[in-house]
């Protein structure tokens, strides 16, 4: 049995892709095993949805935050991970830090093969720019060259790699959820007090800069009465300003991050989903968020701002609306526009479009790169 080391620099404790790719895995006759940073409070080895863990303690784990710090934090999980798994077969590197491991593994080990697995297109996200952005082009030029298949989320991203390095064009392995029947459900409303007669939009996922959170509090705080509210229901830098706005206005709310065994429980008990991210870098322009497919898998419409793949998706399954503009304004109008549309058919669409946009049909992509290392490795 082909042994794989899932690469990923975090603690792994809630990456979805890396677990699903690891189920997925062993479903196809394949022994991963996920690769991490330890933290406090977590195992250095457990079981994780039946995948094993293993997360590495760091010398420098507790130190400072200062980029000197982080930098030798880094290079201590890339000889450590790169020499403690030097024996497998197959080195799967979750985005380009994990990609070295791979490159180390491969000339150093068992001449592993290398996938490479972009989460994100990785030298163009949002904030990224001067020459940390120019060293990590050249780091990714470099390094990708090792790689024996890449994949990514979007055939944008796909499209852009194959042209800048040269390469075949990557698989596309999109970042859905597994398939499920979900009914509608009705948590918000018995939760957070939402009438029967109000339309509840809903934003999922974490409230971060760039992804259309400032302009949502705007827009619905704006709003002339209460027949549409906002849900927010997530974490992170912004839930301060959200929870703020929610004690103020009585068209926004907050609610707290679920874990995702749940989730689609919560997705279902809202009218319609938001993925509005800021057309503020390519990584935005071409991105295909998990919370968009949560959205469909829970059967609700959804509204996007005007970005390439979202607009395509949404605009080709007819599953939704897309902003004109991506301005307070533009999402206004769109609400509009959803409310003014047919929400059966929509609904219909989003049910439809669920069948397609499952991680069973992705884990078809990820049995055909694997099934190219059977007799290599």
């Amino acid at each position: 049995m082909k042994t794989v080391a899932n690469v990923v620099y975090n603690d792994f404790t809630n990456d979805s892709r890396v677990l699903k790719i690891s189920q997925s895995l062993m479903t196809l006759g394949f022994q991963p095993i996920v690769v991490a940073v330890h933290n406090n409070g977590l195992k250095e080895r457990e079981s994780v949805g039946g995948v094993d863990v293993e997360r590495l303690k760091l010398i420098v784990r507790h130190w400072s935050a200062r980029k000197p710090v982080q930098l030798l934090k880094y290079l201590h999980f890339l000889l450590l991970s790169s020499w403690r798994f030097r024996g497998v077969d197959i080195v799967h590197c979750n985005d380009i830090t994990a990609l070295p491991v791979g490159v180390l593994i491969k000339i150093f080990g068992r001449k592993a093969a290398i996938v490479y697995d972009c989460h994100e297109y990785q030298t163009e996200i949002n904030g990224l720019s001067g020459a940390k952005q120019k060293v990590m082009k050249l780091l990714e030029t470099w390094l990708i060259r090792f790689a024996d298949q890449v994949c990514t989320v979007s055939d944008s991203i796909a499209d852009d790699y194959a042209r800048l390095y040269r390469i075949p064009k990557p698989k596309l392995v999109l970042n859905c959820p597994f398939y499920q029947e979900q009914p509608p459900k009705n948590l918000f409303r018995e939760g957070l007090g939402i009438r029967a007669n109000q339309n509840i939009f809903l934003y999922q996922g974490g409230f971060a800069k760039g992804r259309g959170i400032e302009l949502l509090l705007e827009a619905f705080c704006g709003l002339e009465n209460d027949d549409n509210v906002i849900v927010f229901m997530g974490s992170g830098l912004l839930e301060p300003l959200v929870r703020e706005k929610a004690d103020k206005n009585k068209a926004v709310f907050f609610y707290p991050a679920v874990s995702p065994d749940v989730l689609l429980n919560y997705t279902a008990s809202a009218d319609f989903g938001i993925s509005f991210a800021e057309d503020s870098c390519l990584n935005h322009r071409y991105c295909l968020p998990n919370k968009l497919f949560e959205y469909l898998m829970a059967g609700l419409p959804v509204i996007t701002s005007n970005l390439v793949e979202m607009k395509s998706l949404v605009d080709s399954e007819g599953v939704g609306v897309v902003a004109s503009t991506n301005t307070v304004e533009g999402f206004k109008a769109a609400v509009k526009e959803t409310l003014d549309r047919d929400l059966s058919g929509m609904k219909e669409n989003a049910v439809e479009a669920r069948k397609k946009y499952c991680w069973e049909e992705q884990e078809g992509v990820l049995k055909e790169v694997y099934n190219s290392f059977l007799y290599k490795c």
